[in-house]
């Protein structure tokens, strides 16, 4: 099976700069997670863990929050391959996800458990992240499934920061003021612009 197949369906690669993913690729020992802010329809977070060759992805509906009691909504999206773990630029209006990527956070990641993807397929991962920005325990917890949900194929996940000593209680928006790429300093501004690559 492609695990591909669908991110590529959904794109013209004569027009969009995002890389092609020509076929997954073997997962390295230290795992890596991306989180890239995307001022499309609607600015959002695109969280990305990799596991099996792949970037298992969602849409965050907000910036994550460190404070455990502040649950974010993570709409499962399709894979995309290691590679857009680099990516940074503009995808052109009216191709799908048409808009400015900003890479906000990137680091490694570990599963809690030996069996990460029985646990993804179960509804529950827990991990441990790395990176600049998302540091400590993090979970991703499938929410039921609604009928339309069913329809169009997609789950809805919350994400949400475990207790430990990154959690910032009562600052859910926290991160928010954290405005500029990890990999280039840019602001979104700046790579809609072009500027300073």
């Amino acid at each position: 099976m492609d695990r591909l197949s669908k991110y590529r369906k959904k794109r013209d690669f004569r027009r969009t700069p995002e890389p092609e993913g020509a076929r997954a690729r073997r997962s390295a020992k230290a795992l890596r997670f991306v989180v890239q802010r995307h001022d499309a329809t609607r600015l959002h977070y695109d969280f990305r863990i990799e596991m099996d060759g792949v970037f298992k992805s969602w849409a965050v509906t907000k910036v994550p929050s460190p404070d455990p009691a502040t649950k974010r909504l993570a709409v499962e999206v399709e894979d995309h391959p290691l590679d857009y773990g680099n990516f940074e630029g503009t995808i052109p209006e009216g191709e799908y996800g048409g808009g400015v990527v900003q890479l906000w956070d990137r680091g490694t990641w570990k599963p809690q458990s030996d069996e990460p993807e029985q646990d993804l397929k179960g509804g529950h991962l827990k991990m441990e992240l790395r990176g600049a920005r998302l540091k400590g325990g993090w979970a991703l917890i499938r929410m039921r499934d609604r009928p339309e949900d069913k329809k169009r194929g997609r789950h809805n996940w919350l994400l949400i920061k475990e207790h430990d000593e990154y959690e910032r209680p009562g600052k859910p928006d926290a991160l928010a003021r954290e405005v500029t790429s990890v990999k280039s300093g840019r602001t979104l501004e700046e790579i809609a612009a072009g500027a300073g690559r």
